[in-house]
């Protein structure tokens, strides 16, 4: 028993950012938007999913609750992906600028970026084919 991995990460923001944050994670990365229950809070949002997994919850704020949290230093998140070309050209097509780093062992290609809420965003590409 223990931990088997990361379930989700959770980002909470205005209602105006959650929306360009949805739109950033489904038509730039390519999460999909997918069943989020109605918790008996009452809250609103979204969830992103990636295959089956709800991978990316996006929390509404109540009004008058939107300011940052703080995340201490929580650098960044890291997501797993496929098709590199594909998601360069989504990127440079929407203008995001990115920094990329490429590292031997194991194969793979790292795309730096921050999403709209300012967030950290990794995208590992695995180029050993394994």
């Amino acid at each position: 028993m223990g931990v088997r991995g990361i379930d989700h990460v959770n980002l909470r923001a205005p209602a105006d950012l959650v929306e360009r944050l949805r739109r950033f994670y489904t038509d730039l990365i390519g999460l999909r938007e997918g069943p989020r229950p109605t918790p008996r809070s009452g809250s609103r949002g979204h969830w992103l999913y990636a295959g089956e997994r709800a991978l990316i919850h996006l929390g509404i704020a109540a009004d008058g609750d939107g300011q940052p949290q703080r995340t201490g230093w929580l650098s960044h998140v890291a997501l797993a992906c496929d098709d590199l070309e594909a998601m360069r050209a989504r990127l440079d097509a929407a203008g995001v600028p990115y920094r990329v780093e490429i590292v031997d062992a194991p194969g793979q290609v790292q795309l730096f970026l921050s999403d709209p809420a300012g967030v950290g965003i990794e995208l590992n590409f695995r180029t050993d084919q394994r």
